[in-house]
């Protein structure tokens, strides 16, 4: 087994296999979306033809949704996703954003939330793409008066209740819409035909992965992921590689690697935060180039699928550093990446 070149072709990171922003994100089941100006390239350089203008046209029409929900931090899902995923994910998600508040001394009472919610529904509904700028404005004309963490707080809590999701795309802010008009009405599935989804999801686009893996990826508890696992059946199957054992789908796809190739991976994307252990593609001795011990995450250039270095996207010109040898394809790739934003 060749993990780097697996992981390289189920993420569709080699070979892509999806022309639709929309179609690439729902493949996946959900992408970390922490970056707002980066979280579009993420998804753009999987697809056959990476395009700003689609990945935009795909937002804005609410096929790609974003919002808090695993592990409490920014994902994108697909929008016929994202009820399923927010009844499996939020009780989760809500404990672990109190755990937060909790240690920043903050307390929002229901009482509080109740005042605050419909004022939030009532400003996306007028503006359509409300940012948080204008949520604060509309409270303190009702004369509530936050600051911003508390503020960002009541977002949150108003996204894993399914009242707001995102809005519009603009350069740089984030904005909100109702729900109910971005994505629509809500719809149940049964619990475990949505946890067998996210499995096979997930395995399908990261394997080979483990176990743990999967665990930290999800933020569910263990006791769901092996459920999972076993709802996925014959679906996934073990190989044991260098003592650890992976998870295998039955349509894991192997052909279309080639070596030479240089990736420009933007921060906090999935090739690196979709596992616990990311040493098969990162060498540990240069873990810190690639992200800090507070979950901070830099764009990282892959040559061979294997983390060789820094770049940067913001530059006019191509900015690229090694740690690990050096790459005639780099510019091929600036150009690409520059592409995308032209188109």
């Amino acid at each position: 087994m060749n993990p780097v070149a697996l992981r390289l072709l189920n993420q569709q990171l080699a070979a892509p296999q999806f022309a639709s922003p929309a179609a690439l994100v729902g493949y996946m089941g959900a992408m970390q979306a922490q970056e707002y100006r980066m979280m579009r390239w993420a998804v753009a350089m999987r697809t056959t033809k990476p395009s700003a203008k689609a990945f935009k046209k795909a937002f804005d029409s609410g096929r790609i949704v974003r919002l808090h929900l695993m592990r409490g931090t920014w994902q994108l899902v697909a929008a016929e996703d994202y009820w399923p995923l927010l009844d499996l994910c939020a009780p989760k998600a809500w404990s672990v954003i109190k755990g937060w508040m909790s240690a920043n001394k903050i307390l929002i009472p229901n009482a509080e939330s109740n005042q605050v919610r419909p004022v939030f529904e009532q400003t996306a509904s007028k503006l359509l793409s409300a940012t948080k700028e204008d949520f604060a404005q509309a409270l303190a004309e009702r004369g509530i008066i936050m600051d911003d963490h508390r503020l960002s707080y009541h977002i949150r809590i108003a996204e894993l209740a399914g009242v707001l999701c995102s809005g519009d795309l603009l350069p740089m802010k984030a904005t909100y819409s109702l729900t109910a008009d971005k994505v629509g009405p809500k719809r149940t599935v049964d619990r475990d035909e949505v946890l067998t989804m996210l499995t096979r999801k997930y395995f399908r686009s990261r394997q080979p992965a483990t176990l743990e893996d999967f665990v930290w990826w999800s933020g569910l508890n263990i006791g769901d992921c092996r459920r999972g696992i076993a709802l996925a059946g014959d679906y996934l199957h073990l190989v044991k590689w260098q003592g650890r054992e992976f998870y295998l789908t039955d349509d894991c796809r192997t052909r279309g690697f080639r070596t030479g190739k240089c990736l420009f991976i933007p921060p906090y994307d999935e090739y690196l935060i979709g596992y616990k252990s990311r040493d098969i593609v990162l060498p540990s001795e240069h873990s810190h180039r690639a992200h800090n011990n507070s979950g901070i995450f830099q764009p990282v250039l892959a040559l061979d699928g294997i983390i060789s270095g820094n770049w940067a996207p913001f530059g006019s010109d191509c900015q690229a550093s090694f740690f690990l040898g050096g790459h005639e394809d780099v510019q091929k790739e600036w150009n690409r990446y520059r592409d995308f934003l032209a188109r």
